[in-house]
């Protein structure tokens, strides 16, 4: 197993959503490794947690990585986190992503969950979790 890939499958993640035109015209360029200091938006994208699963073979060595891109909102109502949601998943489920290190064999939507959150709810949290298959030879 290899978990060298991990850092290059973020940064591609977060690249690729960067550039998606479907993403952007909802939340800008508010995505974010790492919360910033200072005032949040009030929309925006987080990339997660992951857990990473051996998954190497004769040819070489690999990874399963699955990983959280969360969507976190304090705009009323699930619809415009919901939608934004969509846009993520459309833009990572399949994605050709070229890494740094590795290469990424297939990634794809697992499962989501929406819940509220903070001080009376008043946040909507969507967590997508995708599942990344790479290798690193």
């Amino acid at each position: 197993m290899s978990y060298g890939v991990a850092a290059a499958l973020q940064a591609a993640v977060y690249q690729h959503l960067l550039a998606d035109a479907g993403v952007a015209a909802l939340v800008g360029t508010d995505i974010y490794d790492a919360l910033p200091s200072g005032t949040l938006p009030q929309t925006y994208v987080l990339l997660g947690p992951e857990e990473v699963r051996d998954a190497s073979d004769r040819s070489g060595e690999g990874a399963e990585h699955r990983f959280t891109v969360s969507v976190i909102s304090e705009a009323a109502g699930f619809a415009g986190a919901k939608t934004l949601a969509g846009a993520v998943s459309d833009a990572l489920d399949d994605a050709a992503l070229n890494l740094a290190r590795g290469r990424l064999v297939g990634l794809w939507f697992d499962r989501a969950s929406a819940r509220r959150t903070g001080t009376g709810g008043a946040v909507r949290q969507i967590d997508l979790r995708f599942r990344a298959r790479v290798e690193d030879n």
